[in-house]
């Protein structure tokens, strides 16, 4: 039987950081024990050092998870929006108050540098949340089409199911909308980085979010993963995560039919006319594909340059990689920390392997440890020219701090190469005439394109063609992700 439980003690880091514990679910507006008592314990990956525990959940503690959002749904979703958005702000103040301690839980548990788990991994969150409180303002949730009166409620119950690179950022983008649209949401968070979404469930009881519209079950996919996208009173599952992972995901939800959002994997290409400005397409074209060590779901983890370009391109690009400091996550100097696990790590050794053994030419980095790190799961910052299409590391997507540049004699042969993947994520294109670039843009196959390195939009649409999933994230477009459409004929 599950009872209320308080957070666990906290565990001392280095200096005065503390993570705690963490042994229940946040169910129905409570902190509740786990049907039966398991636990994982979270590894620092820059230590390889115990983090901290949380509950490992059963079917039974995600169905009585899905029974509480069930119960809170009516009430929910028959706020005004001006209701829903005074309590999302809340949301936003109490999240905004714990921005430190997400930087450094994030940093503690998925090794992101600590300078970018400020800016993106705690920051982002909150903007997102302010967007949907601006957005719940001015959306029209009914409007009149001729004779026909036509509005939008709320989906229902959604399963969020989210990663481990961005974890709050990713729950946010899932929880945001849909309690902007008068959905109730259970949350399952990734065992591999669980803490911060803890951190969200504190900031919904501190903001007084009503019993039973947020809940976190943390636990397995392998165990959870079926009951949240088969359970008859989930009505939408929205998940994040990889396209393997994905599609096992859409055949559970496809068995009644549930709504289904797919957030998953990236091979994105950075296209470098030969007008663009050299150096500062080339530098930030690395520094994004090593973003959060390489960890990012739409990097531009294939730079395509011309061919006659190529001599000067590998030179700026080594330099880059070669001035990135590996190191600890919390040193403010670190560029580049370590992927989240010896699991993923050996994965990435192994795409290493076969690019060299593919003929592809190794320019910087390998598989050896990065100098004075023997604990930790580093990785050198490593770049492959000479890289054909067809190989194996230009078509799957590796995770973690490995760059490919191909070349292309025009920007025909350019396009080719950028769409020629399973993929249709993200993408980039540079040059000094936007207008071309912006027309270049148009003839890729993927859900988002920077033009000349602009900066990421929370309020533009986010999601993929291809293996890149179904569905889109962030602003008006998100939350239309989580509405039912009703005609009414008058």
């Amino acid at each position: 039987m599950s009872g209320a439980v308080e957070a666990g003690d906290a565990v001392g880091l280095p200096g005065d950081r503390k993570v705690s514990d963490r042994p229940a679910h946040f169910i129905a507006g409570k902190w509740l024990q786990p049907a039966q008592g398991q636990s994982a314990t979270i590894l620092n990956p820059a230590t390889e050092e115990r983090l901290a525990t949380v509950p490992v959940g059963t079917t039974a503690d995600a169905s009585q998870a899905i029974i509480a959002a069930r119960s809170a749904l009516a009430k929910w979703s028959a706020l005004p929006p001006s209701d829903r958005a005074r309590y999302l702000e809340r949301l936003r103040l109490a999240l905004s108050r714990r921005q430190e301690e997400v930087a450094q839980t994030i940093a503690l548990e998925v090794g992101s540098p600590i300078r970018i788990a400020r800016r993106i991994q705690a920051a982002l969150p909150v903007t997102v949340l302010a967007s949907y409180v601006e957005l719940l303002r001015t959306f029209e949730f009914e409007e009149q089409v001729g004779s026909s009166r036509v509005f939008k409620q709320p989906v229902g119950v959604v399963v969020a199911v989210t990663p481990w690179n961005y974890p709050l950022h990713q729950a946010v983008a899932k929880v945001a909308p849909a309690l902007a649209a008068g959905c109730t949401v259970v949350l399952k968070p990734s065992l591999q980085a669980p803490l911060s979404a803890f951190l969200l469930a504190d900031s919904a009881l501190e903001a007084d979010l009503p019993a039973g519209v947020l809940n976190l079950v943390s636990g397995s996919g392998a165990t959870l993963g079926e009951v949240l996208a088969t359970h008859p009173e989930v009505d939408m599952v929205s998940f994040t995560g990889s396209s393997a992972a994905g599609a096992e995901v859409a055949q559970h939800a496809a068995r009644s039919f549930k709504k289904l959002t797919l957030e998953l994997g990236g091979k994105s290409a950075n296209l470098i006319l030969p007008d663009a400005d050299l150096q500062r397409a080339v530098k930030v074209g690395v520094a994004n594909a090593f973003l959060n060590n390489g960890q990012t779901c739409n990097a531009w983890t294939r730079m395509l340059v011309q061919r006659k370009q190529v001599p000067d391109v590998l030179e700026i690009a080594r330099a880059s990689a070669e001035s990135m400091v590996v190191g600890d996550p919390l040193d403010e100097g670190t560029r580049l920390g370590p992927v989240i696990s010896a699991q993923q790590r050996d994965r990435v050794r192994g795409y290493i392997r076969d690019g060299i053994s593919g003929g592809a030419h190794l320019l910087t980095g390998g598989q050896e440890v990065p100098d004075g790190l023997d604990r930790g799961f580093y990785l050198r910052p490593t770049i492959f020219s000479e890289v054909a299409s067809n190989m194996k590391i230009a078509r799957e997507e590796v995770f973690g701090p490995v760059l490919c540049i191909l070349s292309y004699e025009d920007e025909d042969e350019a396009v080719e190469i950028a769409n020629d993947s399973q993929y249709g994520l993200g993408g980039a294109v540079w040059s000094s005439d936007q207008e071309k670039a912006i027309a270049l843009a148009r003839r890729l196959r993927t859900g988002q394109v920077d033009i000349n390195g602009a900066a990421f939009n929370p309020e533009a649409p986010f999601g993929g063609f291809k293996q890149s999933g179904s569905g889109r994230e962030l602003g008006r477009y998100g939350l239309e992700e989580f509405l039912q459409t009703t005609s009414l004929q008058l």
